[in-house]
C-alpha cells in the first residue's frame, strides 16, 4: 500500500503523458498515408490506438490517487516517462523492422528518446521511410523533453541546469525568474527550438537534401542526437554544403536555449556574449578544431588544409555536442583524434541545450575549484571564492557539482566493469559506456562510426540502455530512486 500511495500520483500524471504520446505516432502515420502505404498506415494507427488506450486505462485506474505533485513525484514521473515510453516507441519497430529482437528495439527507442544516437540497426536504407521518420522524430521529441526536464524537474534535485544558470547569471537578474510561470518559460523555449528547427530544415533543403531527408536530419541535428536514415550517416551525401549546414546548427543547438530565450525577450545579444559558459564552449570548439585540423594536415590524412578543416570542424562539432554524425570512419585517423573527440563529448555541451555529458558549466566550476585549492595550499587563509559571471558560487552548488562528478565517475566505471565481465573487450566496453552515459552515440572499437551496437549481446544492450537513461536524466534523478530515504513516508 505504501508503494501504491507513493506511485499513484505520478502514475496518474504519466497516464496523460502516455495518452499525449499517442499523437507522436501520427507523424509517421501521416507519411505512410501520404505515400499510399496502407499496410504501414494501419500498423501506425494500431500503435497510436494502443498507446492512447493504455494512457486512458491507467488514468481511470489511478484517478483516486490524483493530487498535486511533490518533488518525489517529479522524480518518479520523469523516470516513468523515460523508462516506459521507449517500450511503446519500440512496438512499431518490432512490427516493421525485419529480424529485430525486443532488446534491440527497446535499445533503439531508448537511444532515440534520450537523443543518444547509438543504433543497433543496419540496412537503414531498406527500412520503410516512415520507420526512419519515426526514429528521427523521437529524437526531436527527446530534445524537447530534455529542455522541459532542465527547466521544470531537475531543479527539484538541486543539480539541474536552472541552478547552474542562476549561479552564473550576473547582477540582479540572478534572482529573477525568466517568466512568471514554468509553463510560460517552457513555451518560450519550445518556440525558440521550433524556430531554429524550421531554419535548419530549410538550410538542409537548400544544401541539396530532399524534403524527407531534410526533415529527418533537422530532427536529429536540433536534438543533437545523430540518427540518420543511412548507414553512412551524413557521409551518404558526400556534400560539403550539407556538412557545413550541420556544423552551423550543431554549434547553435549546443548552446543553452535559455540564453536564446533571454536574448529574444530582451532584444539583446548580451545574455549570449557575456555568458562565461558560452564563451568557454566556443573557445573549446575553435581550439579543438584547430588542433585536429593541424593533426590531419601534418599527417597528410587529407591533401589540402581546407578539406582537413572541414572534416575536423564537422567531427569536432558532431562529437563535442554529442550529436554523433559521421562523414567518414574517423577511427582511421591518427589515434589521438578519436580519443580526443570522445573526450570532448563528455563535457562540451552547455547546460540547457539538447546535448548530453556533464555540461561545460560544471567543467568550468571544477577547474575553478581546482585552482582555488592550489592557491589555498600555498595561502591557507586567503579568501578566494569560486566565481562565475562575477558572482561567488554558493557552497551548496559546488557541493552538488562535486557530488555529481563523484557519482558520474563511479557509474561510468561500474557499468564498464559489467560489460567487461560479459566478455566485451576493454576499448569497446569503456568507450561504449562513455558514449551512452554522455549520450554521444558512436564509441570506439566494435561500436565505432563504421559499425553499430547491433552485434552486442542482449545483456550488454540492456546495460547500455540503462547507461543512456542515467546520462539523460543526469544520474541522480535515477539513482535517488534506489535510496531507502526516497521511499520513506
Amino acid at each position: 500500500m505504501r508503494i501504491q500511495h507513493t506511485l499513484g500520483p505520478a502514475l496518474h500524471v504519466f497516464a496523460y503523458v502516455l495518452a499525449a504520446f499517442a499523437l507522436a505516432f501520427l507523424v509517421p502515420m501521416g507519411w505512410a498515408w501520404f505515400h499510399d502505404d496502407l499496410a504501414y498506415e494501419y500498423q501506425w494507427g494500431m500503435c497510436a490506438a494502443l498507446t492512447l488506450l493504455s494512457g486512458a486505462l491507467l488514468g481511470v485506474l489511478t484517478r483516486a490517487r490524483r493530487r498535486e505533485l511533490q518533488s518525489r513525484d517529479g522524480f518518479l514521473l520523469v523516470n516513468l516517462v523515460w523508462l516506459v515510453l521507449p517500450a511503446y516507441a519500440a512496438v512499431p519497430l518490432m512490427l516493421m523492422v525485419p529480424r529485430i529482437t525486443w532488446h534491440q528495439a527497446y535499445f533503439e527507442a531508448m537511444s532515440a528518446l534520450t537523443a543518444t544516437g547509438a543504433t543497433a540497426l543496419s540496412g537503414l536504407e531498406q527500412l520503410p521511410v516512415s520507420v526512419n521518420i519515426w526514429r528521427c522524430f523521437l529524437q526531436y521529441v527527446g530534445g524537447l523533453g530534455v529542455m522541459l526536464l532542465v527547466v521544470a524537474v531537475l531543479p527539484m534535485l538541486g543539480l539541474g541546469g536552472m541552478q547552474l544558470y542562476r549561479a552564473e547569471t550576473p547582477g540582479p537578474m540572478k534572482d529573477q525568474k525568466l517568466t512568471p510561470r514554468i509553463a510560460e518559460t517552457a513555451r518560450g523555449l519550445w518556440g525558440v527550438y521550433f524556430g531554429f528547427s524550421v531554419l535548419c530544415m530549410l538550410a538542409y533543403r537548400w544544401a541539396g537534401m530532399g524534403w524527407a531527408d531534410a526533415f529527418m536530419h533537422m530532427c536529429t541535428t536540433m536534438g543533437l542526437a545523430g540518427f540518420s536514415p543511412y548507414d553512412a550517416s551524413i557521409g551518404h551525401f558526400q556534400s560539403a554544403a550539407v556538412e557545413w549546414v550541420a556544423i552551423a546548427f550543431m554549434a547553435l543547438a549546443g548552446i543553452s536555449f535559455l540564453r536564446y530565450f533571454m536574448a529574444l525577450r530582451g532584444l539583446t545579444m548580451k545574455p549570449l556574449w557575456s555568458d562565461r559558459e558560452v564563451q568557454t564552449y566556443l573557445a573549446v570548439l575553435v581550439g579543438a578544431t584547430a588542433l585536429v585540423t593541424l593533426i590531419l594536415w601534418t599527417q597528410r590524412t587529407y591533401p589540402d588544409a581546407l578539406t582537413a578543416l572541414r572534416m575536423a570542424a564537422f567531427h569536432v562539432l558532431s562529437l563535442a555536442t554529442t550529436t554523433g554524425y559521421a562523414s567518414t570512419d574517423y577511427l582511421q585517423w591518427p589515434p589521438l583524434v578519436p580519443v580526443l573527440l570522445l573526450f570532448l563529448g563528455t563535457f562540451v555541451s552547455c547546460a540547457g541545450s539538447t546535448g548530453g555529458g556533464i555540461k561545460m558549466v560544471r567543467m568550468v566550476l571544477l577547474i575553478k575549484q581546482a585552482r582555488r585549492e592550489l592557491v589555498r595550499s600555498i595561502h591557507p587563509h586567503v579568501v578566494n571564492p569560486v566565481t562565475l559571471g562575477g558572482q561567488a558560487v554558493p557552497p551548496h552548488v559546488m557541493n552538488a557539482v562535486l557530488g555529481f562528478m563523484l557519482i558520474y565517475g563511479a557509474a561510468t566505471i561500474g557499468l564498464a566493469f559489467l560489460l567487461l565481465a560479459s566478455g566485451m573487450d576493454l576499448v569497446t566496453a569503456f568507450s561504449a559506456v562513455v558514449a551512452t552515459v554522455n549520450n554521444i552515440g558512436p564509441g570506439l572499437g566494435q561500436v565505432g562510426p563504421a559499425s553499430n551496437y547491433g552485434a552486442l549481446a542482449p545483456f550488454q544492450l540492456w546495460v547500455l540502455s540503462f547507461a543512456m537513461l542515467l546520462g539523460r536524466l543526469e544520474l541522480l534523478s535515477v539513482l535517488v530512486l534506489f535510496t531507502r530515504a526516497f521511499w520513506r513516508r
